[in-house]
């Protein structure tokens, strides 16, 4: 696989990975590993929520209320 940074991207990756003593193509695949999981854990958790909606299993409006001024008062 081939993939094309425009010049200002490029050169803040080669700039990040001499800071961090890698080379740029292992920061890459790095990040595509990251943003993989991330979006397969996320389509997880958004299935979880739908089964439970599909089971009628909310929260109450009060208990949100409640959780978001307890947390954020004021």
């Amino acid at each position: 696989m081939e993939v094309r940074l425009n010049p200002d991207l490029q050169a803040k990756l080669d700039r990040l990975a001499l800071e961090r003593g890698r080379d740029s193509e292992s920061l890459v695949v790095d990040a595509v590993e990251r943003m993989v999981d991330y979006d397969e854990w996320f389509v997880r958790e958004v299935e979880k929520g739908i089964d439970a909606a599909d089971r009628g299993d909310f929260v109450e409006h009060a208990d949100v209320e409640e959780r978001m001024n307890s947390r954020y008062p004021g």
